[in-house]
């Protein structure tokens, strides 16, 4: 493990080379990982553990996720069975269902966590609030996380391409000594680029704070806020949508993922770098009460509520394809779709 130092505050962080892929292999050269669930990180993690040695099942009803896990190479009866055989045939539990779903099958696959079983998760969600989920582990067993920071398919994508995806990873409870070498071993196995050291409390906090905030929910409002001011100011579709969404994500995005915000800000014209640097404090005072807003909602379970409640109606699915309909036919999306086919193609 190396420690990092950010401006004076430490943290602990595990890559390849302190812990080798090979020495995670031997520290799960006896467990048989049970993927539950064929969604969203069901098939980067499981093809990923697959590749680089490991022994994996698959869990997944039968269904369009049960076809994809087919046609990915898992076979009926040997490495793909029911949610219920693959916990019985399991001796790591990971359970990367949905949130609803994970609450859904909780009482059927309980029994079948002997002691001395891992439960595993991706995400803090139904551990952090169990008084809500009703997920309560037996005290005998190991409960662990290793959280992708991005979807299944970017872990799998640049596994592919030889790099890995950054994870946090924790321990919620240590049965059998070993929870720890286990969490980081597995996250070696999924192929992360390193591993950050974190708590189920902080991560389930901070991954629902995120998801509503700048990585989805504020994000998308703000787009939509600047994309009608143009348009109703009487800007193109096509200029309002380039000034809003292209060149951030095709231009600008990118320069600050490869050397930051000063970076980016250091290759725009000296108009550019002084209305950002005004405006910057402006829009952070208005949207940091609305941040300290959601931080609360999530902090107190209210979000975890509320996607209980509307993730675990029957209509779900029906209504949340009705609201990402609506946003597709949105002008600006519509604008993005003729916008990006006039992209040049890629040598």
């Amino acid at each position: 493990m190396a420690q990092l130092d950010f401006g004076g505050v430490k943290e602990t962080v595990v890559t390849n080379k302190e812990f080798s892929l090979e020495k995670a292999r031997e520290v799960l050269k006896n467990e048989t990982i049970a993927i539950i669930g064929y969604g969203i990180q069901g098939p980067g993690q499981s093809c990923n553990l697959r590749d680089n040695g490991f022994n994996v099942i698959v869990g997944q009803r039968k269904g369009r996720s049960y076809d994809k896990a087919v046609k990915d190479g898992w076979v009926p009866g040997k490495t793909l069975f029911s949610i219920e055989e693959a916990v019985e045939k399991g001796t790591i539990i990971c359970m990367l269902l949905s949130d609803a779903g994970q609450i859904a099958v909780w009482p059927k696959i309980k029994p079948y966590l002997k002691a001395g079983k891992t439960l595993y998760y991706s995400h803090g969600f139904a551990i952090n609030w169990n008084d809500r989920t009703g997920v309560v582990p037996p005290k005998d067993i190991d409960v662990i996380m290793v959280a992708p920071k991005g979807s299944g398919t970017s872990l799998r994508t640049m596994f592919c391409e030889g790099r890995g995806l950054n994870c946090s990873y924790a321990v919620y409870q240590d049965a059998t000594g070993h929870a720890e070498e286990k969490t980081i071993a597995f996250g070696i196995g999924i192929g992360s680029g390193y591993l950050f050291k974190t708590t189920f409390q902080r991560e389930a906090t901070s991954d629902l704070t995120g998801e509503r905030g700048s990585l989805m929910g504020a994000i998308e409002g703000l787009l939509e806020a600047q994309y009608d001011t143009l348009r109703e100011h009487g800007h193109t579709p096509s200029e309002a949508f380039n000034e809003t969404v292209e060149e951030l994500t095709q231009s600008l995005g990118p320069l600050i993922g490869d050397k930051g915000m000063d970076w980016m800000y250091a290759n725009c014209s000296t108009t550019a770098q002084r209305g950002a640097l005004d405006w910057a404090p402006r829009f952070r005072e208005a949207i940091k009460p609305v941040m300290e807003w959601l931080y609360l909602s999530v902090q107190t379970g209210i979000e975890a509520q509320i996607s209980i409640d509307k993730n675990s109606q029957p209509d779900y699915r029906e209504k949340l394809n009705a609201e990402l309909e609506a946003m597709r036919n949105k002008e600006m999306w519509r604008a993005g779709v003729t916008v990006r086919k006039l992209r040049p193609e890629r040598n």
